[in-house]
């Protein structure tokens, strides 16, 4: 990490502003359960509209086995695939927490649920179950997963600080969040380190590790609650470099 780190972090500092107004505008365009929350400024890439890469394209540079060891996944563990699509992470996640552990495929696209349910049934992982979850609210059980993973559809959540807000409490004790994306504005579809940084930090989250590896095609960011998740009105939006700006290097 390094300086490079070190830079990441300081930018991060530059992105919060703010204040109670931003929470007075007009807000009709929002769903009513994140009205609470403050509004994110940046733009939302188009749910699926992503260059798909296939299956074995992603095994040939080796990047879930790559993301799992540096989540340091071990058998008997719980997971959550937030975002899980047709399965990619939830079958290899499965296999890799073995019988005696669990994992959580979510999604809020129906038919991407549906399918992910007949390649599991298919597959028979006992070990997995499937939840639908709603835009701005993962609907996980409370205090349940050492890991919940977010690969390739942070950049999609439009209300990230209720995602957030939301999702920390399903961690269990010594739980973290994977983030797996691109380094580039969030129209694009990625999210640029800073603005990841900033947003998580504002929901009480610390970053633990940043890495970029070419197994990934982009980078891998964990973090760890930290101290009392905030109120809702105590959060502040990230704004300024980073959000419509050049992708990061």
């Amino acid at each position: 990490m390094g300086i490079a780190f070190a830079r990441l972090a300081l930018a991060t500092l530059l992105l919060v502003g703010g204040t109670a107004c931003d929470r007075t505008a007009d807000d009709s365009d929002r769903p009513e359960t994140s009205r609470e929350f403050p509004r994110a400024y940046r733009p939302v890439s188009e749910a699926g509209k992503a260059t798909i890469t296939t299956e074995e394209a992603r095994d040939n540079r080796n990047e879930a086995v790559t993301v799992m060891d540096l989540a340091n996944i071990e058998p008997g563990m719980t997971v959550a695939d937030i975002g899980a699509g047709d399965g990619y992470y939830t079958v290899r996640l499965a296999e890799r927490v073995g019988p005696d552990g669990r994992v959580l495929a979510q999604d809020i696209d129906r038919d991407a649920l549906a399918r992910l349910g007949r390649r599991v049934e298919d597959e028979r992982l006992d070990n997995v179950s499937i939840k639908l979850g709603a835009p701005d609210d993962p609907r996980l059980p409370p205090n349940s997963f050492d890991r919940i993973f977010l690969v390739d559809m942070y950049h999609e959540v439009e209300e990230p600080y209720a995602f957030l807000w939301r999702l920390r409490p399903a961690l269990a004790e010594g739980g973290q969040v994977i983030v797996v994306d691109v380094g580039r504005p969030s129209a694009q579809h990625g999210v640029t380190p800073e603005l990841l940084f900033c947003e998580f930090q504002q929901v009480g989250f610390r970053l633990v590790e940043f890495v970029r590896k070419p197994e990934l095609a982009g980078y891998y960011a964990r973090f760890e609650a930290v101290g009392p998740r905030p109120e809702p009105g105590e959060i502040q939006p990230c704004k300024g470099q980073g959000i419509n700006g050049e992708a990061s290097s």
